[in-house]
């Protein structure tokens, strides 16, 4: 027996790849997983995959550069698992990709919504929660473009960073509270 055996967890940003594949691996490991994404169909058919796999998920379309969508993909966790023990915080985009004084402000923004504030929505929604359990795990999805500049990529550089800080700030935070908060580079 799996020692995840009965937890839930949320993973956003599951429509593909490090999300898709990390719901499928929680839910082979016995936790009920909710796949959030902007992509309705696309989770719909990954939480199929996993259901006829015999795993528990539910899929939820979320865009994180909204709180209040985040909040209700929290929500349906509960709702669907009685509980949320692992937030997965992966949602992110790589546009735009360009020089500073190229740059579109909008896009810019856009993608500061999704990759930083994102995350921040994530974990303001979770902690409360996970508190209130007792506990829970948080994986916050950095890079190694956080510590390292790279030119025409200046919005993922600067919002990784912010991401890694803000595991920090939030691991100080509330680990004296049963809550781990930890960041993860791929690549």
């Amino acid at each position: 027996m799996s020692e995840l055996e009965g937890k839930a967890a949320l993973v956003t940003g599951a429509s593909r790849g490090i999300g898709a594949a990390t719901a499928r691996e929680l839910a082979k490991r016995g936790v009920g997983v909710v796949l959030a994404a902007r992509s309705l169909d696309e989770i719909e058919a990954v939480a199929a995959e996993i259901r006829v796999a015999g795993g528990r998920a539910e899929a939820v379309a979320c865009d994180v550069g909204r709180y209040d969508h985040v909040m209700a993909a929290v929500t349906r966790c509960q709702e669907a698992f009685g509980r949320l023990d692992i937030l997965i915080n992966n949602a992110g985009v790589i546009e735009p990709i360009g020089r500073l004084a190229d740059s579109d402000p909008e896009q810019w923004g856009r993608a500061t919504d999704i990759n930083f504030k994102g995350a921040y929505h994530g974990l303001r929604a979770a902690i409360p929660v996970m508190v209130g359990q007792g506990g829970g795990v948080i994986v916050n999805l950095s890079s190694g473009a956080a510590v390292r500049a790279m030119e025409g990529w200046s919005q993922y550089c600067a919002a990784k960073a912010a991401v890694l800080s803000l595991t920090r700030s939030a691991d100080l935070e509330y680990r004296d509270q049963g809550i781990r908060v930890v960041g993860l580079s791929p690549g």
